[in-house]
């Protein structure tokens, strides 16, 4: 009898070793950086420039999605920081304009595939729509784990700042192309909404909207770990003030494990790093 519960103890060590190898934890983080061109003043980017590259090489994610990042900035970001790969095009195509770029630790994961498209009615190619102030677009890679083979998806985007009806139409376009993924893969979706936690886009993400259904329903990582905290601010207008708008998230699945979320309100110096505080979360897939 003993030898049979020795075997049997023995299994379920083996079958909980394998489970624990094949989890996938992934470090993510969503910044919006601010353009590179804006007359900021003292907070122009030549002054905040290497605060940023030291803030993200203390937080070191496996992933990172940025808004509001020029071509020369991601460029200097790169250069700091070689260990990582990009994904992205400029809105306009190209090089020029906004990327929403994806910027991916290469000593964690390969690239497998990647686009980007526009939100509008005719997503394949640059086109503005919805009453949008500005292109908007989203870009997505497919990374595998070098080390389990687990692969993810991970959509960053950066939705209008003006146009309600941009907004909202720009996440039932990302749920649709989130929904056409391989079946069951896991994912993550980072960016600046500039949406508050009750309006109509975070409504859909989370499958609240009373209207059209979301195909893929979404947590709030942050949210989900502290469901109380008030200052939640992400928006600080170069004030480092914690109470401005929640405008910036890091969405994942239901049943996905958060193991940490956090705002990285980081004030070396007393002064903001951007206009945006970055948003963080460890995840495990």
């Amino acid at each position: 009898m003993s030898t049979i519960r020795s075997i049997l103890m023995h299994v379920v060590l083996l079958v909980l070793t394998f489970a624990s190898a094949q989890a996938q934890d992934v470090r993510v983080m969503s910044y919006n950086i601010r353009y590179g061109t804006a007359d900021d003043g003292d907070n122009s980017w030549s002054n905040r420039r290497e605060l940023m590259i030291d803030q993200l090489r203390q937080q070191s994610p496996g992933v990172l999605g940025l808004q509001e990042a020029l071509r020369f900035q991601i460029d200097e970001i790169r250069s700091a920081l070689p260990q990582y790969g990009e994904v992205g095009i400029g809105r306009d195509g190209e090089t020029a304009g906004e990327y929403s770029c994806i910027l991916y630790d290469e000593r964690e994961y390969d690239l497998l595939e990647s686009g980007t498209f526009w939100l509008s009615d005719t997503p394949e190619k640059r086109s503005q729509d919805w009453g949008s102030a500005c292109v908007r677009i989203c870009t997505w890679a497919r990374l595998e784990d070098r080390e389990t083979g687990m692969t993810f998806y991970h959509y960053n985007t950066h939705l209008d700042h003006q146009s309600a009806e941009a907004r909202l139409n720009g996440v039932r376009l990302i749920t649709k192309r989130i929904a056409e993924r391989k079946p069951g893969a896991p994912f993550v979706l980072t960016g600046d909404f500039n949406a508050a936690e009750n309006s109509p886009p975070l409504q859909y993400l989370k499958g609240e909207n009373d209207g059209a259904k979301t195909p893929v329903p979404m947590v709030d990582t942050f949210r989900g770990l502290h469901s109380n905290a008030e200052e939640v601010g992400t928006f600080n207008s170069f004030r480092g003030e914690k109470s401005g708008a929640k405008i910036d998230y890091i969405m994942v699945a239901p049943g996905t494990k958060v193991l940490a979320a956090d705002i990285d309100f980081f004030l070396p110096e007393g002064r903001s790093v951007s206009d945006h505080f970055a948003v963080t979360a460890s995840i495990r897939f």
